[in-house]
């Protein structure tokens, strides 16, 4: 039996894009959501928060650019589907993450008196690229419904998307710091939370009624049997987590990557459920991943270039991660 190629790299650069999502998701999450956290922080505090996310933020956005490059050369035509319809917030994504990268170095580089206009810069930049992120998501669930119900939605889920956000922050500032910041992320993520779980409820019940099809792949049986543990899971370590910040952090430092981990594992879930619901629409109802690919000569020429690239990112994600380790530091700039 010969390998259908034209069948399958489709499919390949399908799962090599979510994948990229997913990590850019869970790794700029964390500090898209610490940017977030900056309102309720003090000087001090912003000084270290900065130093628990300064080595690893340039390089999350990796994955954004990874995604949204496999999303332009092998799916060109949903490239340009989902762009004009989400022209307006991805322009404002990427006016926030401009804003959060000149905010990040400036602060650093004026004077003490003159470094809160650049703190609330990045606040603010932190806080569009959230928004936009989670307005997105949910114009896209409803299937690019730009009209009232869909921009309300989208609305709702950005705002939760934020939170979702905040909650990562909070949960990576407990495991980098130690003090009065720890714990002062301990209560914010356990604000957080609720509206976590308020948004991935909002976008659960929302996208099975987005389209008949998808109702019937999540509600027929035997689908709903096999689809249970998702949801079921999710709400187990939501319920876990929220139960864990009532005994953080701990005299020894013990778990405090635990909740970071968890947060993870509730997202790749979430993530998961979605792929599912959408299969094999790459734009929801409209376009299937195989209408939107490039030619397969094209994608076997990019799958080269991304089977040399992809491990070179991975490697150097897992390598900064681990000499960066441990708690952050005081902020120094020599």
């Amino acid at each position: 039996m010969t390998f259908d190629w034209p069948t399958a790299l489709p499919l390949i650069f399908a799962g090599l894009m979510g994948l990229a999502i997913l990590i850019y998701v869970i790794l700029d999450g964390f500090d898209l959501g610490i940017g977030i956290l900056f309102a309720g922080a003090e000087d001090a505090e912003q000084d270290t928060m900065i130093a628990a996310i300064g080595p690893f933020w340039d390089a999350n956005e990796t994955w954004l650019v990874l995604a949204v490059g496999l999303l332009l050369v092998a799916f060109p035509m949903a490239h340009g589907t989902i762009l004009t319809a989400l022209y307006i917030p991805v322009f404002l994504l990427l006016v926030g993450l401009i804003l959060r990268g000149v905010a990040f170095d400036f602060r650093a580089k004026v004077p003490a008196g003159k470094k809160h206009r650049w703190n609330r810069i990045f606040f603010l930049g932190s806080t569009m690229a959230s928004l936009a992120q989670g307005y997105m998501l949910g114009v896209y669930v409803l299937g690019l419904d730009v009209g009232l119900g869909g921009m309300a939605f989208g609305a709702l889920v950005a705002l939760c998307l934020s939170a979702a956000y905040a909650a990562m922050g909070s949960a990576w500032l407990i495991y980098k710091t130690e003090g009065d910041l720890q714990g002062k992320a301990v209560r914010w993520l356990r604000v957080t939370l609720v509206l976590t779980a308020l948004g991935m409820v909002a976008v659960s019940l929302a996208t099975p009624f987005a389209s008949p099809r998808i109702f019937d792949r999540w509600f027929l049986w035997p689908e709903i049997l096999y689809l249970s543990p998702l949801p079921i899971v999710s709400a187990l370590l939501f319920l876990w987590l929220w139960r864990q910040t009532f005994h953080l952090p701990k005299s020894d430092d013990r778990h405090a990557l635990r909740p970071f981990l968890t947060l993870a594992a509730i997202f790749a879930l979430g993530f998961a459920g979605l792929a599912w619901s959408f299969y094999p629409y790459v734009v929801p109802d409209k376009l299937t991943i195989w209408q939107a690919a490039s030619a397969p000569e094209s994608l076997a020429f990019i799958l080269v270039g991304t089977v040399v690239v992809l491990p070179i990112i991975i490697f150097y994600s897992f390598y900064a991660y681990r000499v960066f380790g441990g708690k952050a530091t005081d902020l120094t700039y020599d």
